[in-house]
């Protein structure tokens, strides 16, 4: 008894009972304290999100405000040296392997807490059991995983100590701001591990995540996956969820061809979508063809410009501010794109401006890309004229 545990599972079983347990938690994390509690994207039934905040404590000893407090810290000071977890500036590895750690130094911090966990869970069992005692849920888990599986049990529950130590604080917050692919230019380096979010709840796709923070589902293209979105739409239909927010393209109108106060909308609102198409419609095609003429590894060439090309200086090192600079000296078609796409810009960061000249602005902006030669700039520039603000 004491060896196989009351119900004497073996060990492909006891596989599947402890991947169900870490993946409940993994949609724990993702659902309740991520698009739920930190970023406000969804409403949970009280009795499910209790039930997570019971299955958080009891598996991982996490305290919401906590983690909360950590991950918006995170958004509000991403990349610099007051992220508490930013492989940009500590390292990889050290966000990696020590991501844990990192977070149980920034818990540490009460006026990190106080600032930034306004609107979480402070209630009575809060403050006198998963606050007071975090550590006590997962010791309670191992005494149950060892009455019920045995020695075998201990394994288990090792295994569910470090699944979302590593894979939430050292895969997403390391990974996830170090290497992948980006849909979307936001001002950090998050970065899209996978277009499949399963094992992580979804978390895998962190760039679309830190272009649209408030957003319930994190999928954005079509052949992109978020399981988390799935288990929204699920409690949704059992009337346990409610979506407050998701990221939404801009509308089409074929026949708008004006640009008015509803395309300066549009392009305020949506305008990491319209960034992202400015990288695949003008970007990339005009990179392909400016380097293509004489580079014989063009492809490597082009992928090269089309991230210089996006991103702000302001993030780049001194190697690659040279390498942008070397390549708009010798292509003056690359030059004139990179500019439009820095002026387009600047269309947004004048948002404190009258509508006048927001509209103004966006006008000129549309007259000298047409009157660019550039024929991307120019068919990206008349397509803007069709776009509205989504409704809903």
């Amino acid at each position: 008894m004491i060896t196989d545990g009351l119900l004497n599972l073996t060990w492909w079983q006891l596989g599947v009972v402890v991947l169900g347990m870490t993946h409940v938690t993994i949609v724990a994390v993702t659902v309740y304290l991520h698009r739920c509690q930190a970023h406000r994207a969804l409403e949970l039934h009280p009795v499910l999100a209790h039930f997570f905040r019971f299955w958080l404590w009891l598996t991982t000893g996490m305290v919401t405000r906590e983690w909360v407090a950590v991950h918006r810290r995170h958004h509000a000071r991403c990349e610099t040296a007051e992220d508490p977890h930013s492989p940009q500036v500590l390292g990889l590895n050290k966000v990696l392997w020590e991501g844990a750690e990192l977070y149980r130094d920034a818990t540490q911090r009460q006026d990190l807490i106080e600032r930034y966990a306004h609107g979480t869970p402070n209630d009575w069992i809060d403050r006198r059991l998963y606050q007071a005692h975090s550590v006590l849920g997962v010791s309670l888990l191992l005494i149950i995983e060892f009455i019920l599986f045995g020695i075998p049990g201990i394994a288990a529950w090792a295994i569910q100590m470090v699944w979302i130590p590593f894979f939430a604080a050292g895969v997403i917050n390391g990974i996830g701001h170090f290497w992948g692919y980006r849909n979307f230019q936001s001002p950090d380096a998050a970065t899209n591990i996978s277009p499949w979010g399963i094992l992580i709840g979804g978390e895998e796709l962190h760039n679309n995540h830190h272009a649209f923070p408030s957003s319930a589902k994190l999928s954005s293209r079509w052949w992109e996956f978020d399981i988390g979105w799935m288990y929204i739409r699920l409690f949704s239909m059992l009337g346990l969820a409610r979506v407050r927010r998701v990221a939404r393209k801009p509308a089409v109108d074929m026949a708008k061809s004006a640009i008015d106060m509803e395309t300066v909308k549009a392009v305020i609102t949506h305008r990491m979508h319209i960034l992202a198409s400015y990288t695949r419609e003008v970007v990339k095609p005009v990179a392909a063809a400016e380097l293509c003429r004489s580079e014989r590894h063009c492809r490597r060439q082009a992928r090269q410009a089309r991230r210089l090309l996006m991103r702000e200086e302001a993030s780049m090192d001194e190697s690659s501010r040279d390498k942008l600079e070397s390549m708009l000296k010798n292509s003056q078609v690359l030059a004139t794109v990179y500019r439009s796409r820095k002026q387009l810009q600047q269309v947004w960061d004048r948002t404190a401006s009258s509508q006048e000249v927001l509209l103004a602005s966006l006008q000129q902006w549309c007259k000298e890309a047409e009157s660019s030669g550039i024929k991307a700039l120019q068919d990206f520039s008349r397509g803007l004229r069709n776009y509205y603000p989504a409704v809903g």
